[in-house]
């Protein structure tokens, strides 16, 4: 017997129709091997919007809560092009000058990674780290 493919979007269309045959909603839901509140959401959005609401929805937020106003990103990347050896921490200074009481200031760990996800700093090279014999030569000296 070969394997039976199907998607998402068929098994909810076959739960919920199920349901609207009349079968109950405990039952269905432990042999699809789903919670009975997923059972009833999948059942409420159908009822709202038709099959169109069986398809998979996107994750993405709608909104991020701390994501840096547009104005002000915009500011911090005219600062550090009008003083270019000036970083984050200076640029902090100025804005809290600037926008006193009108818009909460960044950190400066958030002004340099806009700084940085402009390309307007540059990176260090990683440390090197000494090896051990390299140290415990040093001390045996």
């Amino acid at each position: 017997m070969p394997w039976k493919e199907s998607s998402v979007m068929e098994e909810r269309l076959r739960f919920v129709a199920r349901l609207l045959e009349g079968e109950p909603m405990s039952e269905l839901c432990r042999e699809f091997g789903i919670s009975r509140k997923t059972g009833y959401k999948i059942f409420v959005r159908y009822k709202e919007h038709g099959c169109a609401a069986l398809t998979d929805r996107s994750r993405r937020p709608i909104r991020y809560a701390n994501q840096l106003a547009h104005q002000v990103e915009s500011l911090i990347v005219s600062l550090k092009r009008d003083k270019p050896f000036w970083g984050a921490r200076k640029i902090r200074e100025l804005l809290v000058r600037r926008l006193h009481g009108d818009v909460k200031v960044p950190a400066k760990s958030t002004i340099h990674a806009v700084l940085d996800r402009h390309g307007l700093v540059s990176r260090l090279g990683k440390k090197r780290s000494r090896g051990h014999a390299a140290i415990a030569g040093r001390w045996a000296q």
